[in-house]
């Protein structure tokens, strides 16, 4: 949740100290065009602050184009000031990350270079922060307990839910350098994935729905303007599904699923990467992730009734798509929310030059 608000004269102080400190206050010269869901008040007083006669005034923002003058930055401290007729945005809610505080950062890492630093990230933590919380993230406690005092810059993002490898950048140059390397496909990224039933070998390919938020929507036939996602299981091998103790102690939920004799990990090469691409895609072929709270619930519910996923299987029973307003609702709706804590899925291992700098993280929580 968040307060929108237009300064006529404000104290930031007024704000507790943690909003602030976890960067959750956000300022602009002119406010951004308000969206539809806005009250009559709001746009009234929009339009009043926005009025140009009322622009000229400022001399903030003179020589600054309208886009200029409406990008957003971050409330640094409760001294900073804001002159009257400023957008000023508050996450009052923000995103909470508690498991930063229960975390042994140092025993997390694995490569500290004079450039780069390879940790293996913890289950239930973002890592680099969010639109609401800098501050309760890999790179902010990694850096603290490194004794870095250059915050640790991200280079890349796996989801809150999963662990495992991920390189975080000392130097602005080695950031660079390694997006680069990624833009150019030039970094090997293996997974450990738990599935809940068996998978077979070879390359899975969906096209993926370029909506930001989530659940990802996921077809195997090509729709207009969904991007092309890729994935190589490598080998899958039977193991036993995590005891009821074993979920408890690293945050595991049911997510309504009955707990099976054997779940299936799998090692998967991510040939791109998509946001939740493993996981939408397991989940797409039946086989979601254990404890996927948000895609275990809508396998159930298409393995209960097919025709619920308008980009299923069954479409091709039917002759063509399912898809329309009311059934992409309600397909969306079958999904459950994204899990609190860990999901059975491994960043295991990541390399790039062509394997000269390769890196393993430790065991996944289901074999501990």
């Amino acid at each position: 949740m968040e307060e929108m608000l237009l300064i006529l004269s404000v104290n930031l102080s007024i704000f507790h100290p943690y909003l602030i400190h976890f960067g959750a206050v956000f300022y602009a010269l002119v406010c951004p065009n308000p969206p539809p869901t806005a009250t009559p008040q709001q746009f009234r007083l929009f339009k009043e602050v926005t009025d140009p006669a009322v622009l000229k005034k400022r001399s903030s923002i003179r020589g600054k184009t309208l886009r200029e003058a409406q990008k957003t930055f971050r409330v640094t401290g409760p001294d900073q000031i804001l002159e009257a007729g400023t957008y000023l945005r508050v996450h009052v809610h923000p995103k909470r990350f508690p498991r930063c505080y229960e975390v042994d950062w140092k025993s997390r890492v694995i490569e500290i270079a004079d450039s780069y630093v390879v940790l293996d990230k913890p289950a239930g933590i973002s890592v680099g922060g969010t639109t609401d919380n800098i501050e309760e993230c890999c790179a902010t406690f990694a850096s603290r307990a490194l004794g870095f005092e250059d915050p640790l810059i991200t280079t890349h993002q796996i989801d809150n839910c999963s662990e495992g490898c991920v390189v975080f950048s000392r130097t602005k140059e080695f950031c660079s350098f390694f997006h680069r390397l990624m833009r150019e496909r030039q970094v090997k990224k293996l997974y450990l994935a738990l599935a809940s039933a068996p998978v077979p070998t070879g390359v899975v390919s969906h096209y993926m729905c370029p909506a930001v938020l989530a659940p990802k929507l996921v077809s195997e036939e090509n729709e207009e303007g969904w991007h092309l996602c890729q994935l190589e299981v490598l080998e899958c091998i039977e193991v036993p599904w995590p005891s009821a103790n074993i979920s408890e102690a690293h945050g595991i939920e049911d997510s309504g699923w009955p707990p099976q004799e054997y779940a299936y990990e799998c090692k998967v090469n991510l040939l791109t990467g998509k946001t939740h691409q493993i996981r939408a895609q397991f989940a797409a072929i039946g086989a979601p992730l254990v404890g996927d709270a948000m895609y275990m619930p809508a396998a159930a519910a298409e393995m209960a009734n097919p025709d619920i996923n308008p980009f299923g299987r069954c479409r091709r029973q039917h002759g063509g798509s399912l898809a329309n307003d009311e059934t992409i609702e309600a397909w969306i709706a079958a999904h459950g929310k994204e899990p609190k804590l860990g999901i059975g899925l491994k960043a295991s291992h990541i390399s790039w030059d062509d394997g000269k700098f390769s890196y393993e993280a430790g065991v996944p929580w289901w074999r501990q």
